[in-house]
């Protein structure tokens, strides 16, 4: 008896070891994936990739102009807070203290000194290498920084971040999209951005207020952080654009459940492009069958972002995708940080939420889906577009891939719920 109960010690000792050994080779491969990357990056090139020229389309009664040029979005975003003369509610995930940030501030500062009532939102975690003193010049504005931890909540959804970006000027024009607030996002990054004039436009301000009532945010030491927001206006029940917000603290996640439907509805097409596409099985499983239905199904994704290891968990799929007829194409020469969809010439996405499960299950988020043509139309001429700077997946080559790269992505798999 004695010598049998040794086992279950036994037992536990190499269970933890083998734990041990895979999460030191998990960090391992980790590290040297992002080493390696990092010396890549010293001798790249200078970013060069096609842009599209902005053009204003209707949507129902709304006016939509879709960017995906950083320098041509900032432009006109700067304008906008000049010409303000009541609010400007202005929200970000990454705010960087250099040039373009600080045109930013600069414009928020000045909006505010000639009487205008300006709010602002950001992310403390996602701007922690910003210092403290950059944040200290907005003189006037009223501010909420979304905390790096929210206290009182009983789960983790006090971990979420703020990843929205949000601009909404006088409540007539509004911005929704994924870039961030920087000069490398200026001219190096391919994003895209909405901007709305119209009815619509309460609904983006709507979502604006509301996360500023969420909690009482502390704010900054000595600082205006405001009253409570109200509305400026009625909403609307029948536009053709419908502003969908993930909301941790209230366990509300509309992004994935919008994306589900539209593509179960498919019938023709679904042209996505993903900074970020570390799917979970139901939209695995949605897209798939899409695709066997007879559905043309693409994505672009970027063929290397700033994130290595996600690069790496995203992988993982192609396999599965490719040989279910989806389309992958990878964008050459600079990091594509965009989140849209366009389905059937239809329907339409565009916002802050990646397809994974940091942003569908985790985040702060604001998407936008347009129902009609014009949009969609844009949008897949966008797509089109970014096709010609993109080199396509092999499905034979990729099969082909060394033992060792699947074996990385198999080492990496479990972690890809983390993400």
């Amino acid at each position: 008896m004695a010598h049998s109960s040794r086992h279950p010690g036994r037992l536990r000792r190499a269970a933890n070891w083998i734990g041990g050994g895979l999460l030191a080779a998990q960090l391992a491969a980790a590290g040297a994936l992002v080493t390696f990357n990092a010396i890549k990056r010293r001798s790249r090139r200078p970013y060069r990739f096609p842009t599209s020229p902005v053009e204003q389309v209707a949507s129902g009664e709304d006016e939509v102009s879709v960017f995906t040029f950083g320098r041509d979005l900032y432009a006109q975003m700067l304008a906008d807070i000049a010409s303000a003369t009541r609010t400007v509610y202005f929200e970000t995930f990454i705010w960087k203290s250099d040039e373009v940030g600080t045109q930013f501030r600069q414009a928020l500062v000045d909006a505010a000194a000639r009487g205008v009532e300006v709010y602002a939102i950001w992310d403390q975690f996602a701007n922690l290498v910003v210092g403290p003193g950059f944040f200290a010049g907005l003189t006037g504005v009223h501010v909420r920084p979304h905390p790096l931890i929210t206290p009182g909540l009983p789960s983790l959804r006090n971990l979420g971040r703020d990843h929205r970006k949000l601009l909404v000027v006088d409540s007539r024009v509004g911005y929704i999209g994924g870039y961030n607030i920087g000069s490398s996002y200026a001219e190096r990054w391919r994003d895209t951005h909405a901007r709305i004039v119209g009815p619509s436009v309460a609904d983006l301000e709507n979502a604006f207020v509301d996360k500023w009532n969420l909690r009482p945010y502390a704010g900054l030491p000595g600082r205006r952080t405001g009253e409570p927001l109200e509305m400026s206006g009625p909403l609307r029940w029948d536009g053709a654009i419908e502003v969908r917000r993930n909301v941790p603290r209230m366990a509300m996640y509309p992004i994935r459940n919008m994306y589900l439907e539209a593509i179960d509805r498919a019938s023709k097409r679904i042209w996505m492009t993903q900074a970020y596409f570390i799917p979970d099985e139901d939209l695995m499983e949605a897209l798939t069958k899409a695709s066997a239905r007879g559905v043309d199904v693409r994505i672009i994704m970027p063929a290397e972002s700033n994130h290595v290891v996600a690069d790496w968990l995203s992988r993982g799929y192609y396999e599965r995708l490719l040989a279910k007829g989806v389309r992958l194409l990878l964008y050459q020469g600079a990091m594509v940080h965009a989140k849209t969809c366009t389905i059937d010439g239809a329907w339409s996405t565009i916002g802050t939420a990646n397809i994974d499960r940091l942003s569908l299950l985790g985040n702060y988020e604001v998407n936008i889906s347009i129902a009609g043509a014009p949009v969609a139309t844009r949008l897949e001429e966008i797509f089109e577009i970014d096709s010609h700077n993109c080199i396509e997946v092999d499905p034979e080559a990729w099969r082909q891939r060394s033992l060792v790269a699947k074996f990385t992505e198999t080492l990496l798999s479990p972690w890809r719920p983390l993400f």
